[in-house]
């Protein structure tokens, strides 16, 4: 039985009767539509008027958009919506997350390094502020991953790091701040990523933890950020062995599911034993993770029927509808499972208030009026003290830091960027940024180059020994979603630009974004991560490197990546 006047929706009495009335009133063809959340990547007019009247959907995701197409998005949804819509999107890092002139506050790694629980609680109040501001009110975040494998290539500076306890903390906090503002947070993804090296967008990746340790850790944090209130729990296509076979003991190795699939981790798991009374909704259903185990027909209605109450996306828009329409019809997906579904999806618009503002006329925010609160003076000074604090010196070469024009006229700069991602953007050009940065603060910079005559490049040593006084690397290699490594390739020939000169010039060595490049620079004596790229970052980085600032960081990983060699 749902509770809706308890955690997470604490619904009065109207509440709860506008979601018993509305869900009376539903057609079969109506409820379907509801567990279905959508995807919008422009204010297309004539796509988003169809959604709501042919489709029906619960809710939609929005993709990054100018602000002005973010309100013709929501406007043009909700407008034609006979219930209320969700309209949420991936609030991880800021605002930015739907809105491009957002405030982009940091990555929650880089929240994490300034061991402050209020940063987690300002960037949730910043997501939830400029979030509401467009019409948006549900937030995919925080992350509560943890990151225990420095490989894993997609949680990397997306958590709040590898220690459980800071992450706990953090993720409270975020789930606090976002959902002041009348946003909904859903903690992601159950139960839990970052045990893995794999990229769950590619395979069914796994949390390999026993019970017992799976309770300390990630178990932990979900009843912590349950506790806080979190009104929704996005689930991973991410299996948990050890959980699947306590709940159902004969289950063979092969028949193991995803938790998206999985009766065992969404309803014995996270509904009856860690007792999350809110709404569940899946990861993306487009990624390999969930497609892999079973028929895509099978797999559609199944979420539903494991305990899932929302499908995120769809791979063909009409098909999906089908399959769901058939696992119904079929009994896959029961009539109380249904009914329950629908009820907690209700109940969630009926908690953000969404029936009240679609009464009164609000559920669509007044530009003029939005932009008011989006990008504002104080969030700014909140983003740059997050990056003020956050900046780690993880190694420093004696005698090497600050720098200056006087000590160091002549640098060598070597940048290591990679290409923009899809989901998850890498911001392009920061190396190029950095570089002017440093220019204007008076060096005399030469972009390295590698030389194709493999033979001549022995003869090349000497001479850059004696021409350069400084060496500084700029990588800038984010993760993002359908890669398998966040690992340096080095140019051609033979690693041109691999770094053999730490013995003769000093060098130093920044990593804007992954935080373990150590792996593959273990002898670097001078190293700097910053976990994210915006401006306030670079600025503030600069501003360490010529002592004007002190290195305030504390790494929230192992940056050593367990490796002895990386230390010396």
């Amino acid at each position: 039985m749902i509770n809706l006047k308890g955690k997470p929706f604490c619904l009065n009495d109207e509440d709860i009767q506008w979601v018993e009335d509305t869900l009376a009133g539903m057609s079969d063809e109506e409820k379907l539509g509801q567990l279905f959340c959508l995807i919008a990547y422009s204010d297309d007019e004539e796509y988003l008027k169809k959604i709501p009247v042919k489709y029906n959907p619960g809710g939609l995701m929005c993709r990054p958009m100018p602000a002005k197409q973010v309100f013709n998005t929501v406007r043009i949804l909700q407008e034609n919506s006979k219930i209320p819509m969700l309209i949420s999107a991936n609030l991880e890092k800021g605002a930015n997350g739907i809105v491009e002139e957002g405030t982009f506050i940091g990555s929650q790694m880089q929240v994490a390094a300034t061991d402050d629980d209020e940063m987690a609680y300002k960037l949730g109040v910043v997501c939830g502020r400029e979030g509401s501001a467009v019409g948006a009110n549900w937030a995919f975040a925080p992350i509560i991953d943890i990151d225990y494998n420095f490989r894993n290539p997609i949680t990397n500076t997306r958590t709040f790091g590898s220690d459980p306890d800071r992450v706990r903390r953090m993720g409270a906090q975020y789930v606090k701040g976002v959902q002041e503002y009348g946003v909904a947070a859903s903690i992601k993804h159950f139960p839990g990523d970052g045990m893995d090296e794999r990229d769950q967008h590619l395979v069914t990746s796994i949390n390999s933890m026993s019970c017992e340790d799976w309770d300390k850790t990630y178990g932990a944090n979900y009843r912590a950020c349950i506790e806080a209130g979190a009104m929704t729990v996005m689930v991973g296509h991410i299996m948990q062995p050890a959980y699947t076979k306590k709940f159902n003991p004969q289950i063979k190795d092969e028949d193991i599911l995803p938790a998206t699939l999985s009766y065992e981790l969404v309803t014995k798991l996270l509904k009856e034993q860690l007792g999350f009374n809110g709404l569940v909704v899946t990861d993306a259903s487009t990624m390999a993770g969930m497609q892999i185990p079973m028929h895509r027909e099978k797999a559609v209605p199944q979420a539903i029927a494991a305990g899932c109450d929302m499908f995120l996306f769809t791979e063909n828009i009409d098909e999906d509808y089908e399959y769901m329409r058939k696992g119904i019809k079929n009994g896959i997906v029961t009539q109380e499972r249904l009914n329950d579904a629908i009820t907690k999806i209700l109940a969630l618009k009926a908690a953000l208030k969404l029936p009240k503002k679609q009464k009164e006329g609000k559920l669509v925010p007044t530009p003029d009026e939005a932009l008011k609160n989006i990008g504002t003076e104080e969030h700014k000074a909140w983003a740059a003290e997050c990056a003020d604090k956050a900046i780690t010196i993880v190694k420093e070469e004696t005698g090497v830091l600050p720098l200056s024009p006087k000590k160091y006229k002549k640098v060598l700069y070597y940048d290591i960027e990679s290409q923009q991602g899809f989901a998850y953007s890498v911001r392009t050009g920061v190396a190029e940024k950095v570089k002017n940065l440093l220019e204007k603060e008076g060096f005399d910079i030469d972009v390295f180059k590698p030389n194709p005559d493999y033979e001549g490049l022995a003869d090349r040593y000497g001479e850059i020994t004696e021409k350069y006084d400084l060496i500084i690397y700029l990588a800038n290699m984010a993760t993002k979603s359908n890669q398998t490594t966040v690992r340096i390739e080095w140019a051609q020939p033979m690693g041109a630009n691999v770094p053999v000169f730490t013995n003769a010039i000093p060098t130093v060595f920044i990593s804007v974004e992954n935080p373990y490049h150590l792996l593959d620079v273990p002898r670097i004596k001078t190293y700097i991560n910053t976990y994210s790229s915006n401006d306030f970052v670079l600025e503030a980085l600069i501003d360490k490197l010529m002592g004007r600032s002190e290195f305030q960081g504390i790494s929230p990983v192992d940056p050593f990546c367990g490796m002895w060699d990386t230390r010396l």
